[in-house]
């Protein structure tokens, strides 16, 4: 596999003085055209063996190109902060918005072929994150992202031939440390696991460039052409109609009966005993919050509903049983201009509180299946696809001990219309209403059909939906309660 890149490529500086500036010209007209144009985003791995140049590359990159349209980020060692969320959590956040370009050095590759070199994983758990890393590179390129993923590589010669001849530089000394030469001496170990890596993760939609490292000159002129021409070849082929897919979306049950239909809609609870209920479970979840093991976890808890269904005022009697220090509500609106110029899941992504924090969504990411699925804000591929993305999504989360509680607070039809009139005569509930309400309602219909297929391609066991019976608020408020002590008391008692 690197036998390509250990020929002893090179480049002589004639040429290569030559050839530089019309390189870095092109570049910059790309770049212009790429920021003008917004269409997409491009993000550049760069990954290798030490001594192979890595962050020259990154440096030179930086040097060639227009820096206000150039994101860097040097990953080592996640912070407190990072280590407190998932481990993709540190690069979601940082990835570059349409129109910019995101260079990585460190990526989500460098962590698990340690970890595996090292012996602190097993092949299993490699296998695992590369897996993981090749659905976030699947989604990020069905999003529209640009990945570019570069591998710099040496032989065992030139390797400590490097290392030797940047140490011997009093100029360049500094960049030769302990850990490069122990990673030396493991040679051979890197080498078996930086094949699988490559072998398992160079896809269609983001193959992995390895390119010898030695010369200089050749590795940055490499490289710098590689970017150039890929980006000149996407910036020709915007606006081209993508190929659209044929799988059959799901359909209807033929006999019409559905997760929605066999909820009991009339269950109802009296004053008194609400009032009871509500004290109790109230009182649990502060004490669960307070319990010196909650610091170890963390709670997200999720509202969707049909429209005036109680999201609001269910979410008011969680909060109102917690201190305001330790949770966050994120009210979830149309995107912004800055949430649209990055993938659907990352305005997401960024609220993932710390450990010792519980936040509510007062709607959330499942708006890819529900509403821009049935008023066409978003193609059939994508929000078939979001089921899969969605499920990884909680998949990482629930590996990182987070609780994911999801609620459907489900209303009847003439319920609904008998609220939608209430908050209409009410003045200070009139803000409530809205036409999107009423011709939301007009679809009554498509939103249930989307909702069962919510439920039946993400009701998973380590996030399932909890469906709550909402024509009586009461009785779905404490049902709510209860099943978030629920969820968190079992999560506490695993540690």
């Amino acid at each position: 596999m690197f036998e390509s890149a250990e020929l002893g490529h090179k480049i002589d500086k004639a040429t290569y003085d030559a050839e530089v500036p019309k390189l870095r010209e092109a570049l910059l007209d790309a770049q212009l055209d790429l920021a003008k144009l917004a269409k997409f985003p491009v993000i550049v791995l760069v990954g290798g063996l030490d001594g192979a140049g890595r962050g020259e590359t990154v440096n030179l990159l930086n040097e060639w190109m227009d820096p206000r349209f150039v994101q860097t980020h040097g990953m080592g060692e996640p912070s407190d902060e990072e280590l407190e969320r998932p481990m993709m959590w540190r690069f979601w956040r940082s990835l570059p918005p349409k129109g910019r370009v995101g260079v990585f050095l460190g990526s989500w590759y460098t962590w698990p072929i340690l970890n595996r070199v090292m012996g602190v994983t097993k092949t299993a758990d490699l296998d695992q994150s590369l897996e993981r890393a090749k659905r976030l590179e699947k989604m990020l390129t069905e999003e529209g992202a640009l990945v570019l993923k570069f591998w710099l590589h040496l032989s065992k010669d030139k390797q400590e031939k490097r290392l030797k001849l940047l140490e011997k530089d009093p100029k360049t000394r500094w960049r030769v440390t302990e850990r490069d030469w122990k990673h030396f001496k493991m040679y051979d170990k890197f080498r078996v696991v930086n094949e699988s890596v490559i072998r398992h993760t160079s896809t269609a939609e983001a193959p992995w460039i390895i390119v010898e490292g030695f010369d200089a000159r050749y590795r940055s002129m490499t490289v710098g052409k590689v970017i150039l021409d890929a980006i000149q070849k996407r910036l020709a082929e915007a606006g081209k109609k993508t190929t659209e897919i044929f799988a059959p979306p799901p359909l209807p049950s033929i006999d019409r009966l559905d997760v929605l239909k066999t909820l009991d809609l009339s269950q109802k609870i009296d004053k008194k005993k609400y009032l009871s209920e509500l004290e109790k479970y109230q009182g649990k979840l502060a004490l669960l919050t307070r319990d010196p093991r909650f610091k170890d976890i963390t709670v997200i808890a999720m509202f969707e509903g049909n429209d005036a269904a109680g999201k609001g005022g269910a979410i008011r009697r969680i909060t109102g049983a917690l201190d305001a220090r330790c949770y966050n509500t994120v009210p979830i609106a149309a995107p912004t201009e800055e949430e649209r110029a990055q993938p659907y899941l990352w305005r997401f992504w960024r609220h993932i509180p710390r450990r010792g924090r519980l936040t509510i969504f007062d709607r959330s990411w499942y708006g890819r299946v529900l509403v821009e699925r049935v008023e066409g804000f978003c193609s059939k591929e994508d929000w078939m696809r979001a089921y899969s993305e969605i499920n990884d999504f909680e998949a990482q989360l629930a590996r990182h001990n987070i609780v994911v509680a999801k609620f459907w607070l489900a209303i009847s039809k003439e319920e609904q219309l008998r609220r939608f009139k209430e908050r209409e005569k009410i003045g200070f509930k009139r803000f409530k209403i809205t036409e999107e309400d009423w011709r939301n309602r007009k679809k009554w219909g498509e939103y249930e059909h989307a909702v069962c297929d919510m439920v039946d391609r993400t009701s998973t066991e380590i996030a399932p939906w909890t469906l709550v019976e909402a024509n009586d608020k009461n009785f779905a408020r404490i049902k709510i309660l209860k099943t978030l002590c629920t969820q968190i008391e079992a999560t506490m008692k695993k540690k």
